[in-house]
């Protein structure tokens, strides 16, 4: 049972994201084994306190949700905004009580893990249309042609490439930056709201799957020559606490 979906369909927040993360120290620095070190074997790595750690805390993370989610009625239903509200409340609980990301905090990091070690700022942005597309997320706005556009004018008035420890550039590019928001009519102040949308678009592409795998199950256990004849289910009628 698929219970998350990758959907990030507002280009406002790739804009926000771009300004936050594009400058070098707010990168997250990734541990590294040094070159001249062996890594470590398989059974010293099961044997490490902070790996069982690792494991106890996951398993925990695990039983948390579960048991958030055995409590919970969800209906099936995608095309009932109710529906959606109770199924993202639920996810929201589960998050919280389990103390996992949300969508937007795993894009932050995301974001963070596959441009910390890149000094340019092209690089950046083009990376960042990587990341995008690979998540099957949608700019809808055109905030990426916009980001690039910014950055030719800023690289035009340096007459040389944008680094991103170049503070003076990169001051430069935010202040473009902050005239696309305006543009664009996005709002620090009215992040937490799209945060909300987000949430309810989650939920609803997540319904959408569940639909489709439920449909999918019962069609092909029509076919069994000892289902044949049954009338199938409407999937709103079915109670998800019964296949956990």
């Amino acid at each position: 049972m698929a219970l998350s979906s990758r959907l990030f369909s507002k280009s406002n927040k790739l804009v926000y994201a771009s300004q936050v993360f594009l400058q070098k120290e707010h990168a997250i620095p990734v541990r590294h084994f040094a070159k001249g070190s062996a890594p470590p074997s398989l059974k010293e790595m099961v044997s490490s306190p902070m790996l069982k750690s690792i494991f106890v805390e996951l398993k925990n993370k695990f039983e948390t949700a579960m048991g958030v989610l055995k409590k919970e009625k969800i209906t099936i239903d995608p095309d009932d905004p109710a529906a959606v509200s109770q199924y993202a409340n639920v996810m929201k609980t589960v998050r919280q009580k389990a103390n996992l990301l949300s969508e937007s905090q795993s894009i932050k990091g995301i974001i963070e893990m596959e441009t910390q070690d890149i000094p340019d700022a092209r690089t950046y942005l083009l990376t960042l249309q990587e990341i995008r597309i690979k998540d099957g997320l949608t700019d809808d706005l055109g905030a990426e042609a916009m980001m690039m556009e910014a950055l030719d004018k800023v690289e035009k008035e340096l007459k040389k490439p944008l680094l991103r420890d170049d503070k003076k550039g990169m001051d430069l590019l935010l202040a473009e930056f902050d005239k696309i928001n305006q543009k664009l009519g996005i709002r620090k102040e009215d992040l937490p709201k799209l945060e909300d949308q987000l949430e309810l678009k989650m939920a609803k592409a997540q319904l959408e799957e569940l639909k489709k795998e439920a449909l999918e199950a019962m069609e092909t256990q029509s076919k069994r020559e000892e289902f044949k004849g049954e009338e199938k289910a409407d999937v709103k009628s079915l109670d998800v606490r019964n296949f956990i």
